[in-house]
C-alpha cells in the first residue's frame, strides 16, 4: 500500500503542537516493520504444531524439572517467564557455565533458523537438543523415557501420542521435544508504541503518528538511514534470522574459540534431526531444500543469528556473549566498532558511527519503543 504522505506539523487537542519527522521514503521504510502481530502458520514439520493439548503439555514440561536427568531444573530456569524467557545472567548455566548468553524464546514460530549458530532448522529440534545436551539436561533418550513414563504427565503424553511403553525411546524424545515447540510457538511479544505509529502512518493518520515520541522518530530515522541497522534487523521481527559479524570478540580463552555459524553449520550437518530428516511429519518435506543447499566457508567463522528486536528493552544483557549489559553500551558498541576485528573476508556492513550524545540517546529511545506497550 503507498502512503502519499509528507512529512508535516500537526496540530492536536489543546493546540499542542508536535511533528511527524519522516519523509515519504522513511515512511515506506516504517511500513515495512510490520503489521504486528504477524500471523501464525503451523508447523507442518510437526503433527502437533497448534494442537491444544500438546501447548498445555508442553507449557507443562517447560516448568518441571522432569525434563532433567537428575531433576535439578526446568527450561524455566534458563528461560525465565518472568524475565522474557531469558534471564539476567551474561552466560547460560546450565550444570556449568556456558559460552552463551540465554536468548529470549518469544517469537520464534516460523523462522529458518535457531540458536546463535543455527545448529537447528525446526523449532522442535532446538527445543531437543538441550534435554539431551550432557551440560543442559543430560537426559539420555532411555532416561527421558523412563522419566515421562514415571511422570505425572504420563495420561497427557499417551492422550496425544499413544502407548509409550512401545515406542522407541528416541521416538518418545522427539515427541517430547515437539510439545515444547507446540508451547514455545504460542509466545510472542505483543503490540507496542511503535506499532501504533507504523499503522497510524498506514491509515495517513498523521494525527495518531505524531503521539509517537520525537526522540523516538530520530532514532528511527538513524535506525533505517545513517546506522544501516535496518540491513540485519529488518521484516516485521526486526531480523533478518540470518548469520553476520557484529564486532563481538568470539576467543573463550587464548586457546579456544566460538566458531559460532561454522560451527552451528557442522552441528546441524551430523545429525538426524532437520527438516530433510525421517523425524519431520511433513511428508512433502517442506524447508529441506535450505538444509540441503546450505554450505560451510571460512567466513562463518565468528557469525551469529541475528536477534529480533521486539521486547529488546526487556532482554539485557545483549551479544551472543553477554558481554554488553545494556542498550546504551550496545549503541556505542557499534558507534565506537573496531572495524579492524571484523572478518577481511566477511561483509563490509558495519563502520563506525561516530554517534552524538543526543543520537544514542534518540536510537536508545526507538528500541525502548519496541517494548513499551500503546
Amino acid at each position: 500500500m503507498k502512503v502519499l504522505v509528507t512529512a508535516a506539523f500537526v496540530v492536536l487537542a489543546g493546540a499542542v503542537h508536535a511533528e511527524v519527522l519522516l519523509s515519504d521514503d522513511e515512511i515506506q521504510q516504517t511500513l515495512s516493520f510490520g503489521p504486528w502481530p504477524i500471523s501464525f502458520q503451523s508447523d507442518p514439520s510437526n503433527r502437533v504444531s497448534s494442537d491444544t493439548r500438546a501447548i498445555a503439555l508442553g507449557a507443562a514440561l517447560f516448568n518441571d524439572p522432569v525434563l532433567s536427568a537428575d531433576s535439578a531444573f526446568s527450561c524455566a530456569r534458563c528461560h525465565d517467564p518472568e524475565q522474557a524467557f531469558t534471564t539476567s545472567d551474561a552466560r547460560a548455566l546450565g550444570r556449568v557455565l556456558l559460552d552463551r548468553n540465554t536468548p529470549s524464546l518469544r517469537n520464534l514460530a516460523g523462522l529458518r533458523w535457531y540458536g546463535w549458530g543455527g545448529k537447528s532448522d525446526s523449532l522442535w529440534a532446538a527445543s531437543l537438543h538441550p534435554i539431551i545436551e550432557e551440560q543442559e539436561m543430560a537426559h539420555s533418550k532411555e532416561s527421558l523415557k523412563t522419566a515421562i513414563s514415571e511422570s505425572t504427565y504420563i495420561n497427557d503424553f499417551e492422550a496425544i501420542f499413544g502407548d509409550i511403553q512401545i515406542q522407541d525411546p528416541e521416538l518418545v524424545l522427539v515427541n517430547t521435544a515437539k510439545t515444547l515447540s507446540a508451547y514455545l510457538e504460542t509466545l510472542a511479544t505483543g503490540r507496542t508504541q511503535f506499532d501504533d505509529f507504523r499503522d497510524a502512518l498506514e491509515n495517513q493518520d498523521l494525527a495518531a503518528a505524531a503521539n509517537y515520541p520525537e526522540a523516538a522518530q530520530r532514532g528511527l530515522q538513524l535506525f533505517i538511514g545513517r546506522g544501516n541497522c535496518v540491513f540485519c534487523h529488518n521484516g516485521p521481527r526486526f531480523s533478518n534470522n540470518e548469520f553476520h559479524d557484529a564486532g563481538v570478540p568470539y576467543f573463550l580463552s587464548e586457546t579456544e574459540v566460538d566458531n559460532g555459524r561454522f560451527g552451528g553449520l557442522n552441528f546441524l550437518l551430523s545429525h538426524a534431526y532437520t527438516l530433510d530428516g525421517s523425524w519431520s511429519d511433513d511428508p512433502e518435506k517442506q524447508g529441506a531444500w535450505v538444509v540441503r543447499s546450505v554450505r560451510r566457508s571460512h567466513s562463518d567463522f565468528g557469525t551469529f543469528r541475528t536477534p529480533s528486536l521486539r521486547g529488546v528493552a526487556e532482554t539485557a544483557p545483549y551479544m551472543h556473549d553477554g558481554s554488553l549489559i545494556d542498550l546504551d553500551a550496545v549503541i556505542r558498541h557499534y558507534s565506537e566498532i573496531d572495524t579492524e576485528r571484523l572478518h577481511a573476508d566477511g561483509e563490509a556492513i558495519l563502520s563506525e558511527l561516530n554517534l552524538s550524545e543526543q543520537e544514542i540517546a534518540d536510537l536508545a529511545a526507538f528500541l525502548e519503543s519496541l517494548s513499551k506497550s500503546p
